[in-house]
């Protein structure tokens, strides 16, 4: 689907590509949504430059990710997608700066692209250009970050209280496996924001570097510029931290899970060596010889019972005197 945005007043609007012959002048962002052959040719015959394919955008080489081509700036980022739902992914998005318009390319649908979109849609700039909306893109992609890395840290320390926390549902294996399945999925959705971060991050730079050295950034575009780098260098600092403590919080888990099981072990153990003097005691008394003494006493039985039950005893307070229980 091809998307053009020309101001209009005070706001951007966005003009449907397909029934447009040629490129307005004024455009400033070209979006193209999973583009077929067709589109592609046409915004490259409309724009004067090559639109990287999906296979491009799939290449994990900076170089083939970060460069310069015929006066056109090709950036290409992993930006997080369906954050909110069961299965989180990522998808490669290249943004394209040439003659101050933007051009961005994308195979999937990226929460910021909608959220910038209706902004811009509601108020702008009149004077908007294709730098000012990849800053506000960026700005926007980085805000999301910001929000699902806050939301996972929530999220991880409700599972670190109901570990730590006395709990009479201690031992339900539902419970450890649904905190197994949480830890797995915030750990995923973690790591790719982290991964989406350093891709954020390098694509900053290179434009970082390009405003030390072009007149075409304002004096406040660099500052911005500056000030998302360093929010991107602490949300990646807070990814990896929130990683380790995916990992401290699953090895606790895993070390309560153990603890529960010794003793559940142990409690066998000792019914196995408090019950053993009464086994004894029964087997002796259980032997059929036909001289046993005691099978003619007339409180012969109660006897038995009454040792069995001293032998039983006997057991479990010394284990309870030594602290074994």
């Amino acid at each position: 689907m091809l998307s053009v945005f020309v101001p209009s007043a005070s706001s951007l609007k966005k003009l449907d590509g397909a029934n447009l012959a040629s490129l307005p002048a004024d455009a400033v962002w070209v979006d193209l949504k999973s583009p077929s052959a067709e589109e592609d040719k046409a915004v490259e015959k409309l724009v004067g430059i090559e639109i990287p394919t999906r296979e491009d955008l799939q290449e994990i080489e900076i170089s083939s990710r970060l460069y310069v081509e015929n006066g056109a700036r090709y950036m290409t980022a992993t930006l997080m997608c369906a954050a909110d739902s069961g299965n989180p992914r990522t998808t490669p998005v290249s943004f394209i700066l040439t003659d101050h318009r933007l051009v961005t390319v994308r195979y999937d649908e990226p929460k910021p692209f909608l959220l910038v979109a209706a902004k811009l849609a509601r108020s702008c700039m009149p004077s908007i250009t294709g730098d000012m909306v990849l800053l506000e893109l960026l700005d926007g992609v980085i805000d999301r970050c910001a929000d699902i890395l806050e939301r996972a840290g929530a999220d991880i320390d409700a599972v670190s209280a109901e570990i730590f926390e006395p709990s009479a549902d201690r031992g339900h294996a539902s419970k450890y496996s649904q905190i197994l399945l949480t830890l797995g999925r915030k750990g995923d959705l973690t790591s790719k924001v982290r991964e989406s971060l350093v891709s954020i991050g390098r694509l900053i730079s290179f434009v970082t570097v390009d405003i030390d050295t072009n007149s075409r950034w304002s004096k406040e575009q660099k500052a911005q510029f500056k000030t998302m780098q360093r929010d991107v260098q602490s949300l990646t600092d807070h990814a990896s931290y929130l990683s380790n403590k995916i990992t401290f919080v699953l090895d606790a888990m895993l070390g309560v899970v153990n603890l529960e099981q010794n003793n559940i072990i142990k409690l066998f153990s000792v019914m196995a060596v408090v019950l053993m003097p009464p086994t004894l005691i029964a087997s002796i008394y259980g032997m059929n010889f036909k001289v046993m003494p005691e099978l003619e006493w007339q409180h012969g039985y109660t006897l038995a019972l009454i040792a069995m039950l001293f032998a039983a005893i006997l057991p479990y307070m010394f284990f309870k005197w030594k602290r074994w229980l």
